[in-house]
């Protein structure tokens, strides 16, 4: 589908979601990206019509945007400025699958293939409010997946490093990225990806200022709180299979070496994730559940 262009009718509608598929864009952005960017918020017509001439964007899904912008501000899972501009920013519809296009701004984990899941737009928030990540920090980010949770990521800093399991997902969704960067979307060239088994992290890369965990586990793996930096911050689902609660895990490091690790329940509610899954060889075999 062409999100560049308005759509008449529901005959229109139609006959554009048989061409689209994520990343694919018809046209290039009106503007090429600037960190500096930011949409007004005063309002939704202010909202759409900025987004059109700068971003070149759908009209129908910049509304959708707006009003689940406005759900997230009610409910308290974006929390300031900054993360707000990172919402509304990323096109969450080039994220999502064909099937699921008229849903892309549901309060809903959606299907993405391979057996997992798009995060709803209220937990992405809520997770990417928690960490609290400034311009510059180093971000690493474990399940890719579709790529949603990077990609509003780097509207907040520059440096952000993501890890899939799923070999084909990992590519699909490499994909996406490079094929909005050729559209101007310029933001997505701070996102580094690999497919690997994000239970070691990316030491290479490390130390990282906030890490986020999209799988859950039932517990916090130890080389990602060793790559975490002194004072840094984890999201992270932990639990048992499906019933994971998303815990902030703020490390202090003291003056004599120990390490103090802080937990706070972001959601005080279970939240179930897809399992954290582990490779044996090249295989995903099983999950890293002790």
């Amino acid at each position: 589908m062409d999100r560049r262009t308005f759509l008449i009718g529901a005959g229109s509608l139609a006959a554009s979601a048989l061409l689209w598929r994520p990343g694919f864009a018809l046209a290039d952005t009106p503007k090429p990206y600037d960190a500096a960017m930011t949409p007004p918020v005063t309002g939704r017509d202010d909202f759409v019509k900025w987004m059109v001439a700068n971003r070149g964007e759908d009209p129908k899904f910049l509304g959708e945007k707006w009003d689940r912008y406005e759900a997230l501000l009610r409910n308290h899972d974006v929390w300031d400025a900054k993360d707000g501009r990172a919402f509304l920013l990323t096109p969450r519809e080039d994220f999502v699958r064909p099937a699921n296009l008229s849903r892309a701004y549901d309060h809903a984990f959606l299907d993405i293939g391979y057996g997992v899941t798009i995060s709803g737009p209220h937990a992405v928030a809520r997770m990417t409010s928690s960490l609290d990540v400034k311009p510059g920090e180093k971000v690493l980010e474990i399940g890719t997946g579709s790529g949603y949770q990077s990609a509003y990521l780097s509207h907040l800093t520059d440096k952000v490093w993501s890890i899939e399991i799923i070999k084909p997902l990992a590519e699909r969704t490499r994909s996406t990225y490079d094929e909005l960067i050729g559209k101007g979307y310029g933001e997505f060239k701070a996102i580094a990806s690999k497919n690997a088994d994000g239970y070691y992290g990316w030491a290479e890369n490390g130390p990282f200022d906030k890490i986020v965990v999209t799988c859950g586990i039932d517990h916090i793996p130890p080389p990602l709180l060793q790559q975490l930096k002194p004072g840094g911050v984890m999201v992270i689902p932990v639990g048992p299979p499906g019933a994971q609660r998303v815990l902030k895990v703020e490390k202090t490091v003291a003056a004599d070496g120990s390490i103090t690790v802080a937990r706070s329940d972001i959601f005080n509610k279970v939240v179930p994730f897809v399992p954290f899954t582990k490779l044996e060889g090249d295989a995903i075999q099983g999950n890293h559940n002790k």
